[in-house]
């Protein structure tokens, strides 16, 4: 990795420095995982490009273009519009349940013209940046004291919330795993830790009587025994499991698989398009894939090891978290090993908010890359 750390600690870097900068190999990784999305949703569909891997491919290429304009803005801009974004993905979660669009039994979406956009998503983002954006400026004993940590856990309850209701399960999980996630990386104390882990425990059986909606208790009950009723609730999981273990070691080739093509896999396209990638590719291809994946979460979690600002590390762990968690949850809920939630897989699944989003995070992530030597006053870091 390169860092010339003299040029980059300066307040001002040139744009041309800066674009040198971007690490480009990473935005080649990321295109070639794409690109086995796109070669999915093209088998879909089929073998056209239409109605799936068209619209992709052009939000990827606007991806591109916002991954790259993100990482020439310096990290302290991005520190100082953390909280206004917070607030503004707060305020559209309410728009949501106020006026939001409904879909799949949900109200997720909010509809700008031809446009459809889903706060819930950006939030993950806006989440990440305000959680750094506040314990930046705050020392490690300081995280553990009672007011700071109050308000850290008003900052994730409140979306937590918003997204709960809709009802969107996943996207509250990975709302909560984020959250918890950069807790624990800003030095946290187990003291605080271990009991609410142990209230967690403690307030599961609460949560299933008066919390989960019928249709997530029946997705838990059917992970649990998914063949007591394989043509009706357990169908969808029952279809997946078939579909990756039809795959075998090699795949049965591309636009050859059968569950896909004859339309026994439920939302192919989308939250279960990994299973797809099985049946055609089989282990070798889904481990390779997944080998993809591990280079680009090892990435983020260089750069959040080499960057000198607290904001930028945690900016940096939290982005490649969050992109871990989907491809942690996706994976696992259509092999079986946990109930269906419905996360989509990170950069193959369709899906235009989704896809921004996650190109908007690796913006992130390289603006942090590009500007690691960059150092913010862990005080009054407002100022700067």
């Amino acid at each position: 990795m390169n860092t010339r750390p003299y040029a980059l600690a300066r307040r001002t870097v040139a744009p041309l420095e800066k674009l040198i900068e971007v690490n480009w190999g990473l935005v080649l990784l990321i295109t070639i995982i794409a690109c086995a999305g796109f070669a999915m949703l093209y088998s879909d569909a089929n073998g056209h490009l239409w109605p799936w891997a068209g619209p992709q491919i052009v939000r990827f290429a606007a991806g591109l273009l916002i991954l790259v304009a993100c990482a020439l803005v310096d990290v302290r801009l991005w520190m100082r519009v953390a909280y206004p974004a917070y607030a503004i993905s707060l305020l559209l979660l309410v728009v949501v349940k106020v006026a939001g669009h409904k879909g799949l039994g949900a109200e997720r979406w909010i509809a700008l013209g031809p446009v459809e956009i889903q706060p819930s998503e950006l939030m993950k983002i806006a989440l990440i940046l305000a959680l750094a954006r506040y314990l930046h400026g705050l020392s490690v004993e300081d995280v553990s004291k009672p007011r700071h940590l109050a308000i850290l856990l008003a900052m994730i309850g409140l979306p937590v919330l918003l997204v709960a209701i809709q009802p969107n399960l996943g996207t509250t999980l990975i709302l909560v795993m984020d959250g918890a996630s950069i807790l624990f990386l800003a030095g946290l104390s187990w003291w605080w830790i271990t009991p609410v882990l142990a209230g967690v425990a403690v307030a599961i059986p609460t949560a299933w009587r008066f919390v989960l909606h019928d249709y997530q208790k029946q997705r838990v009950m059917t992970f649990l025994n998914p063949e007591s009723d394989a043509l009706g609730a357990g169908w969808n999981i029952t279809q997946a499991k078939i579909a990756i273990g039809s795959g075998g070691l090699t795949g049965k080739g591309f636009l050859a698989g059968t569950q896909s093509r004859l339309s026994f896999l439920p939302e192919k396209q989308t939250d279960f398009i990994w299973t797809s990638f099985c049946e055609e590719f089989g282990f070798v291809g889904a481990i390779a894939l997944l080998i993809l994946f591990a280079v680009v979460i090892g990435y983020g979690v260089q750069v959040a090891v080499s960057s000198r600002s607290q904001f930028a590390r945690l900016t940096a762990m939290g982005i490649t978290l969050n992109f871990f968690f989907y491809i942690m949850i996706n994976a696992a809920m259509v092999m079986g090993l946990i109930p269906v939630v419905g996360i989509p897989m990170p950069l193959v699944s369709y899906g235009g908010t989704a896809m921004l989003t996650v190109m908007f995070g690796f913006g992130l992530l390289m603006s942090c890359y590009v500007h690691r030597q960059v150092e913010i006053p862990r005080h009054n870091p407002g100022i700067i």
